[in-house]
């Protein structure tokens, strides 16, 4: 068959995004753990992101994060998504994303995907996998939130999915209005012992699970008591805690080659400290045994958040989608000749 581009570009939209996520977490956190491994192995090419940024709104950003991923997946492409902050003021999401994939052969792009859903739930997907792994096993004690916006939502559909038993949690919001609306919804699944606090230490104390998910663009934990008692830190929004905790703590990424930029606490870490001895493994290196926690210190995970990871949760929505007859094909899109 001689190459030619495709027929037409599938574009598909955010609901049916949604639908091959819903009751389908399972199976996404099982393709990050593919993806991870496969990553792990060297068969994938991943570039670092790239950040576009405003001189005059330095909260604002827009990052492209291409990639190839081989293995079972054999998909490459790229996301493109926007973080802009100031839109929950307006009513809007703060992050909008989408995900071109591109065909191996001739490298056309043969599919738009919305994608922060894909994005929130593979960052779901990871941090629930990360804390599945160091904890032992789908079960806590009590779980500390620390941010409550949308990817704490996402975390939390993602515990609640895969059965997790949580004996109570403490919600810790600078906005208070948003914790005590995260409240109510977990109390609406009859969630035990939930809490929105004043004050983010009680996030942390006597939670054996905190989860980092705000917005912060520098770190604001610097308190070296909040890691006393050992947690299992999901340090999802990279930037929370001060270099000094970083290395009071065990530490584990997804890519460290990616992870020490961008202004995270663990670059932070590295240029104050002068060196990145302080970083433990990655978490293919938990999955594969590689990595021993010390049940005498807490342990951080700080995922960059891989594209790959993109590629792969969204190649498994396109495929179902394609296959079910959806999406909204764009035929004539390509030039002929």
């Amino acid at each position: 068959m001689p190459y030619a581009p495709p027929e037409a570009l599938l574009v598909v939209r955010g609901a049916e995004v949604a639908e091959q996520i819903e009751g389908n977490r399972e199976t996404v956190q099982d393709i990050v753990r593919d993806a991870y491994l496969t990553h792990a192995r060297g068969d994938s090419s991943l570039p670092h992101s790239s950040f576009l940024r405003f001189p005059d709104r330095e909260r604002d950003r827009i990052i492209a994060l291409p990639g190839y991923l081989g293995g079972r997946f054999r998909v490459s492409g790229v996301k493109w998504i926007a973080s802009f902050p100031g839109n929950i003021t307006h009513g809007l999401a703060r992050a909008s994303a989408i995900l071109l994939l591109n065909d191996a052969g001739t490298g056309f792009p043969y599919a738009c995907l919305e994608s922060s859903l894909i994005s929130a739930a593979r960052t779901a997907g990871s941090a629930t996998l990360a804390a599945e792994e160091l904890i032992g096993g789908r079960r806590a004690g009590r779980v500390g939130f620390v941010g409550t916006g949308l990817i704490a939502e996402h975390i939390r559909r993602f515990l609640t999915e895969l059965g997790w038993e949580i004996g109570g949690y403490r919600l810790f919001d600078t906005d208070p209005a948003a914790a005590e609306r995260f409240a109510q919804t977990l109390r609406e699944t009859d969630a035990p012992d939930v809490k929105a606090v004043g004050d983010v230490r009680e996030a942390f104390s006597a939670c054996d699970l905190v989860i980092l998910a705000t917005v912060a663009g520098t770190p604001h934990l610097a308190d070296p008591q909040l890691l006393r008692h050992a947690p299992v830190v999901l340090h999802v929004s990279l930037r929370d805690l001060d270099p000094a905790l970083i290395a009071a703590a065990q530490n584990v990424t997804d890519d460290i080659g990616h992870v020490v930029r961008e202004r995270t606490s663990l670059h932070l870490a590295a240029e104050r400290f002068g060196h990145q001895n302080f970083i433990d493994g990655t978490l293919a290196d938990v999955l594969t045994g590689g990595f021993t926690r010390d049940p005498g210190r807490a342990v951080v995970f700080s995922p960059f958040g891989l594209g790959v990871l993109d590629l792969a949760v969204g190649k498994h929505v396109y495929d179902r989608v394609a296959g079910l007859g959806g999406g909204s094909p764009v035929a004539g899109f390509f030039p002929a000749g």
